[in-house]
């Protein structure tokens, strides 16, 4: 595969051996079988970037060649991401998503200064939009010949968009039958060559990296140390949006270990180049029937568990995640935590959080369970102020919600269910009468 001459601030570096690779090269592991990461030259960065510089781009009037580095929110913060020219960035644009606060959903989790940042706003409906653009710009400047994942849904609609978009083959694998109808459409509509693998998460990604290392095709799922770049823009947004003074938790949702592996190389570096002067602590929330990660955690790290994992959360039915050795080194650098919440406790925040007009996937209500929880037991304090990751849209899983409210899940405490009514005024007056 030709590739170009990679930007002289960055290499890629092996979190185990600490040896390193330059960053045109095509691999994601070491030679040692050690995870890689993007790694910046922070002493050369320190005189370029800045508080002010970022703040500025804010306000930048967007020109037809500037609107990336302007109107992206992954894409803004490029000299800690990826220093590409404008004319190479593939972008939709991403990012700038909203923080949410109601004060319903703050009494029932039990905290005093909750926000909500909702990653389901991207434009395809997930976060996996901020890594995949940065992924699929560092495809199309190694002149990649396809593009390919595995994926449980969300993934595989942003490959297939972004993939699209810059008109390079996307390469989908997915578990047959256990992917959400609303992401399965988007990788279909986008043009993607979609395989249904016989199997689950893990079984396809073996295949996909058996694959791509064979025929010489990209890989962008989290293994690839580029995706996980446009995922750190999440945190820089936070940490910009309250003025550089950061909240003192982070809460997210833990599946493939992506998203906690880059919020800790965030905040990692946003201390050493001097844009905070602290760290808040991260807590990674999974569900309790794919809980390999907490598993883990619990046993102080001595042993990694896998399971074969189960869950209505489909986004985080993971089993043998990915970044498990990124996402250890996070909590080390954020003095973070790991927890699990039930299928139940899932549903019944997705429930609150939908019900108080935001909205979300089963996945990303796994954030706030895990806050009220925590909260319950006295690891948060009411008054800190908290912000859960909500990483995907609503509509990513409407079956999910449809079952709740329906009747599926009988202990579901929040369900609207729809009332059958005859098709006659009277019967319709009589029970708007017993709900108005």
């Amino acid at each position: 595969m030709p590739v170009t001459n990679a930007p002289t601030t960055i290499s890629l570096q092996c979190i185990r051996c600490q040896n390193s690779y330059p960053a045109d090269e095509v691999r994601y592991l070491c030679d040692c079988g050690g995870l890689l990461d993007v790694w910046h030259d922070l002493e050369a960065l320190r005189p370029q970037v800045s508080r002010g510089l970022f703040d500025g781009r804010l306000s930048g009037a967007p020109g037809p060649r500037v609107a990336p580095t302007v109107n992206s929110g992954v894409w803004r913060y490029r000299e800690i991401i990826l220093p590409a020219t404008v004319g190479n960035i593939v972008s939709r644009p991403e990012g700038n998503t909203p923080l949410y606060e109601h004060p319903r959903l703050s009494k029932w989790v039990g905290s005093a200064c909750l926000f909500l940042k909702h990653e389901g706003e991207n434009p395809t409906g997930s976060f996996k939009d901020r890594g995949m653009t940065v992924g699929v710009t560092q495809a199309k400047l190694m002149d990649a010949r396809a593009v390919a994942c595995a994926s449980t849904g969300n993934t595989s609609a942003s490959l297939a968009a972004y993939a699209a978009l810059a008109g390079i083959p996307a390469l989908i694998f997915i578990p047959a039958g256990k992917i959400a109808a609303g992401k399965l459409a988007q990788a279909l509509a986008y043009g993607a060559h979609t395989f249904q693998i016989q199997g689950d998460f893990d079984d396809a990604m073996q295949l996909v990296r058996q694959v791509s290392n064979e025929m010489g095709i990209y890989l962008l799922n989290s293994l690839n140390p580029f995706r996980l770049e446009g995922q750190k823009s999440i945190v820089f947004e936070i940490l910009q949006g309250f003025h550089w003074q950061p909240p003192d938790w982070i809460v997210l949702p833990a599946g493939n270990l992506g998203n906690t592996a880059a919020f800790g190389k965030a905040l990692y570096e946003a201390q050493q180049l001097g844009l905070v002067d602290r760290i808040p602590r991260i807590a990674a929330v999974q569900a309790k029937g794919a809980s390999p990660f907490y598993q883990s955690y619990q046993n102080n790290f001595a042993q990694r568990t896998t399971v074969k994992a189960q869950t209505v959360a489909t986004a985080i039915r993971i089993g043998n995640p990915v970044s498990y050795e990124r996402a250890i080194r996070t909590l080390g650098w954020t003095n973070g935590l790991v927890t699990a919440v039930s299928d139940e406790e899932i549903m019944d925040a997705k429930a609150m959080i939908d019900g108080v007009g935001i909205g979300c996937e089963p996945a990303s209500a796994a954030s706030v369970a895990g806050i009220r929880q925590l909260i319950a037991n006295g690891v948060i304090k009411p008054e800190e102020t908290v912000i859960g990751i909500l990483t995907g849209n609503l509509l990513k899983d409407p079956t999910a919600t449809v079952d709740y409210h329906t009747g599926a899940w009988p202990d579901a405490q929040f369900a609207n269910r729809p009332v059958q009514v005859a098709a006659e005024i009277e019967a319709v007056r009589e029970m708007l009468a017993q709900r108005l």
